[in-house]
C-alpha cells in the first residue's frame, strides 16, 4: 500500500510521528537515500538525520539519542540477503556452480554473493551453511557496535598515554604499528581515534582527553577563509616569488620561516622560526615587546648562534614587526622574503607550528610569563616528536645529521 503523507502539517505536540518513522526506516532498509526517503514520507531531511543519529545538546536544548529500531531484519527487505537466498547459495555451491551464475539466478551482484560466502562461512571448515550464515548476519546488523578501542583496554591505555603527551592521533597510530608489528588487534587508523574522541556518550576514552587534541575541539569544524592581511609598511620588500628555487623544494637546508604568536590584548608575543627542510623549531624570547627593533635584535641573536650553512634565507609575512628587515640583512647577511597578502599557506610549515604551539601558549593568555627556559623546553619537546613528513624521524634527529655532515 502506498504511503500517504499526513495532511495535517501543524506541530504534533505529544503525538509522535510513529507512522512516519516506521515508513522512513522501511524505505532506508530498501536502499533509498535519506533525502529520498524524507521526500516520500513528507518530512524535513534534518528530521530524518535526527532520527538516525540523534542530536547534540545545546545551551537551550537537551540532546536526544537515535530512534530505537528493532534489530531483526525486515522480511521483505531487498537490501540484505534473505534466508531463502542463503539456502539457494548453499545448494548451488554443493553443485559446484560458479559465483556469477548464482548471482545471476538471485538477481544479485557477483561481489555480493562472493562477500556473503567469505564473511559468513564457517571460520574453521570454511563450509557455507545457510542457517548459521543467517545467524551471523543477524548478529552483525544491530547498531551501534562496540568500537575497537572500547574492546581493548590495552589499546585504549596506549592511546590515552600518548594523547596526554600531546602526540597527534596519526603519530600514535604509527607508533602502534611500530610497537606491535605482529598484533593487528593493536592497529587502528587515526580516523578511529578522532571518531572515538568526537563521539559523545560512549566513554571509550575519557571525555577530557579531547583537550589533548591540538585544535582543542571536541567536534569537527569546517575550514574558513583567513582574513585578508594588509601590508603594514611601505619599505621595499623582496617578495617570495624571488626566493631561490632550492628553498621552494626543501632540497637544501637553511631556509627558515618566521612569525609571531600574540598574547592577551596584543601586549606580549613569542617569535617562532621553523626550518623548512627539517621542521626544526626555535622560539624567540621577546620580554620587552614586539616592536620592529625588538624582533630584529632577537632574530640577530638567534641567527648568529647557528652555523652559517644552516641560515640561507628567512620568509615572513607582511607584519609591522619586520619593518627593520633591511638592517637585519645588513648585520647577518640573511635575505628576507615576504609572502603575498592573505597568503599564509606560503609559509605553511610555520603556520602549522604556530598551531602546535597554541597547546602550550593558549590564545588570550599573557605570553610574557614564559621565560627563555620555558621556551627552550617547549621547542625541545616539539623537536623530539616524530613527523610523518620526515619519514617518522624527529626534527632534532634530521638537523643533527645535517650538522654532522
Amino acid at each position: 500500500m502506498t504511503f500517504e503523507i499526513r495532511k495535517e502539517r501543524t506541530r504534533q505536540g505529544p503525538r509522535k510521528l510513529v507512522r512516519e518513522q516506521a515508513e522512513y526506516f522501511r524505505l532506508m532498509d530498501q536502499g533509498l537515500s535519506s533525502q529520498e526517503a524524507c521526500r516520500i514520507v513528507g518530512i524535513n531531511f534534518r528530521t530524518g538525520k535526527r532520527w538516525r543519529n540523534g542530536s547534540q545538546p545545546t545551551g537551550t536544548r537537551k540532546g536526544k539519542p537515535p530512534v530505537q529500531r528493532p534489530a531483526s531484519p525486515l522480511p521483505d527487505s531487498s537490501r540484505h540477503l534473505r534466508e531463502e537466498e542463503r539456502i539457494h547459495i548453499a545448494d548451488r555451491l554443493r553443485e559446484k556452480a560458479s559465483i556469477r551464475s548464482i548471482a545471476a539466478e538471485l538477481g544479485r551482484s557477483p561481489s555480493t554473493v562472493s562477500r556473503e560466502i567469505k564473511r559468513n562461512r564457517h571460520p574453521d571448515s570454511e563450509v557455507y551453511r545457510p542457517h548459521a550464515a543467517q545467524a551471523r548476519a543477524d548478529a552483525r546488523r544491530p547498531r551501534p557496535k562496540p568500537r575497537k578501542i572500547a574492546r581493548s583496554p590495552e589499546l585504549g591505555d596506549f592511546i590515552q598515554e600518548h594523547l596526554d603527551r600531546k602526540w597527534s592521533p596519526e603519530q600514535i597510530c604509527q607508533a602502534l604499528r611500530a610497537r606491535f608489528p605482529e598484533r593487528p588487534e593493536m592497529h587502528v587508523v587515526h580516523e578511529t581515534v578522532y571518531q572515538t574522541l568526537y563521539l559523545q556518550g560512549r566513554g571509550e576514552l575519557r571525555r577530557e582527553i579531547a583537550a589533548a587534541l591540538r585544535s582543542g575541539r571536541t567536534w569537527r569544524r569546517p575550514h574558513r577563509q583567513a582574513q585578508r592581511r594588509q601590508p603594514r609598511f611601505t619599505t621595499p620588500m623582496v617578495m617570495i616569488s624571488d626566493r631561490p628555487a632550492d628553498a621552494e623544494d626543501r632540497a637544501v637546508p637553511g631556509h627558515w620561516e618566521g612569525d609571531l604568536i600574540i598574547g592577551k590584548d596584543g601586549t606580549s608575543a613569542i617569535g617562532t622560526l621553523v626550518e623548512r627542510a627539517t621542521r626544526y623549531v626555535m622560539l624567540l624570547h621577546l620580554p620587552n615587546g614586539r616592536t620592529a627593533e625588538h624582533v630584529r635584535d632577537a632574530l640577530v641573536t638567534t641567527v648568529q648562534a647557528l652555523p652559517a650553512h644552516l641560515v640561507r634565507s628567512l620568509t615572513w609575512d607582511q607584519g609591522s614587526e619586520m619593518a627593520s628587515h633591511g638592517s637585519f640583512t645588513v648585520v647577518t647577511g640573511v635575505p628576507v622574503y615576504f609572502c603575498d597578502p592573505a597568503s599564509p599557506w606560503q609559509r605553511g610549515s610555520n603556520e602549522n607550528t604556530n598551531g602546535l604551539l597554541r597547546q602550550y601558549f593558549p590564545k588570550g593568555t599573557d605570553l610574557s610569563l614564559h621565560g627563555p627556559e620555558r621556551l627552550a623546553a617547549v621547542a625541545a619537546e616539539l623537536n623530539g616528536r616524530p613527523r610523518k613528513t620526515l619519514g617518522w624521524e624527529t626534527p632534532a634527529e634530521r638537523l643533527h645529521k645535517l650538522i654532522a655532515a
